[in-house]
């Protein structure tokens, strides 16, 4: 009976420990360095205590299995934890026909900046770039109208490291 509460607690701990893990590893991305060493400290704390009782403890498999399961659930976990706590502000890049210009209205008024710039595509065809910066939790938003709108756009999406003045509704600067 003590293998199995070695386990549970071996499990629960690891995917703590690899959740705030991966949080950290955004933390450090972003430059937030004293996030970053805060939630390091406590991570670290947390494995220094499980190995120990890992290793120490019994050579059960169920130990291993216990150990492995939990880094893996830790990691999606801290996935999910960082995507909806760390909000990431994306550079939008849209290449369209020039004649699908209603969608820069239609994205307007759905209160996305946008800018234009006009463009030669292949073989002197007409296009404009749309660039737009957005709030990560906007995308679907913007590819449902962009897909509603245009047949087959080209869409280039990466995240921005840092945003300077600029249009963002809802925002205060």
């Amino acid at each position: 009976m003590d293998v199995f509460f070695m386990c549970i607690k071996i499990f629960f701990a690891r995917i703590t420990d690899v959740s705030l893990g991966t949080i950290r590893t955004v933390f450090v991305v972003k430059g937030k360095n004293l996030y970053s060493a805060l939630i390091g400290f406590i991570e670290t704390f947390i494995w220094f205590l499980i190995v120990k009782d890992a290793l120490n403890g019994s050579n059960s498999l169920w130990v291993v299995i216990s150990y492995a399961g939990g880094f893996a659930l830790g990691t999606y976990i801290g996935g999910k934890v960082s995507g909806a706590v760390i909000k990431l502000k994306l550079n939008v890049q849209i290449i369209i026909d020039e004649d699908s210009a209603d969608l820069i209205d239609i994205l307007r008024s759905h209160q996305f900046a946008v800018s234009v710039v006009s463009a030669n595509g292949y073989q002197g065809s007409n296009k404009l770039i749309l660039f737009m910066e957005i709030d990560s939790n906007r995308l679907s938003e913007l590819k449902n109208l962009v897909n509603d709108c245009e047949k087959k756009p080209f869409m280039v999406v990466s995240e921005t490291k840092d945003v300077i003045n600029g249009y963002f509704v809802g925002v205060s600067r």
